[in-house]
């Protein structure tokens, strides 16, 4: 069953020429093998870095694969924590596009910031900022692997795998839940790991929500960074839009 729409949905293209999505496995020997497919936490960042804020909390609802899977091995040199410098092989994936669909909820976690809740305003800055190209640089999984957005409407257009049917794949990291989104009480103070199986089907990737997971880990315990006037850390929604859409009408979309 496809994913429910949402009125503060956004819908855009995210493009590069290579994408890590590193496999939990591979992370500490420093060798990384990419997953054939984004993580749910990785999409998030992006659209972080398109348009965060600590009054909302983004939920990737799908994604859909534009071209096909392809891998590509290359020869790094990373640092080493004794110094000096190492050699390692990363997987990275190549010719990456993708699809996403996603939406805001607000943080119940942050009372505090109950004014700062103009679901209008929000939505139509991350749809500026979508435009735009984001707020901060993109990249797909890594640093190094640069990319670049765009808005799109999901499902138009040809994708690779719009007639494969079916796959399933193996357990797959999901994401990490910081102590600031927790929903569920057991999560709550909590830095939690958070894996899923997910099935791609058609091409296009339903995410599960994050306290759907079954399967995590909790880390260690996290305290809860405070926002607002006191912190002088924290700008309110309203002079935020002035600043980055002229202040112009738009309306939240029905």
């Amino acid at each position: 069953m496809e994913q429910p729409i949402f009125r503060n949905t956004v819908e855009f293209l995210v493009y590069g020429d290579y994408a890590m999505f590193a496999d939990v496995l591979t992370r500490p020997g420093g060798e990384r093998f990419s997953y054939p497919i984004p993580t749910y936490e990785a999409l998030k960042g992006i659209l972080s870095s398109i348009y965060w804020k600590p009054t909302l909390i983004w939920v990737i609802d799908s994604v859909r694969i534009m071209k096909p899977i392809q891998f590509y091995r290359r020869g790094i040199r990373p640092i080493k924590y004794g110094g000096g410098n190492d050699l390692a092989y990363c997987t990275y994936l190549r010719d990456t596009a993708y699809q996403v669909r996603a939406h805001f909820e607000w943080n119940e976690n942050r009372p505090e910031l109950a004014e700062d809740r103009n679901e209008n305003k929000h939505h139509n800055i991350a749809r500026r900022m979508i435009e735009r190209g984001g707020r901060r640089d993109i990249f797909l999984g890594c640093r190094e692997c640069q990319a670049y957005v765009e808005p799109c409407v999901f499902h138009e257009g040809a994708g690779a795998y719009d007639e494969g049917g079916d796959v399933p794949y193996s357990l797959m990291y999901h994401g990490i839940t910081y102590a600031d989104e927790a929903v569920l009480p057991e999560d709550k103070g909590k830095m939690t790991v958070r894996f899923w199986q997910p099935v791609m089907k058609n091409g296009v990737v339903d995410f599960i929500r994050p306290e759907q997971c079954t399967v995590k880990r909790q880390i260690r315990s996290m305290p809860v960074k405070q926002f607002g006037a006191e912190q002088n850390n924290f700008a309110p929604v309203d002079g935020l839009y002035e600043e980055l859409t002229g202040g112009g009408e738009l309306e939240l979309d029905k």
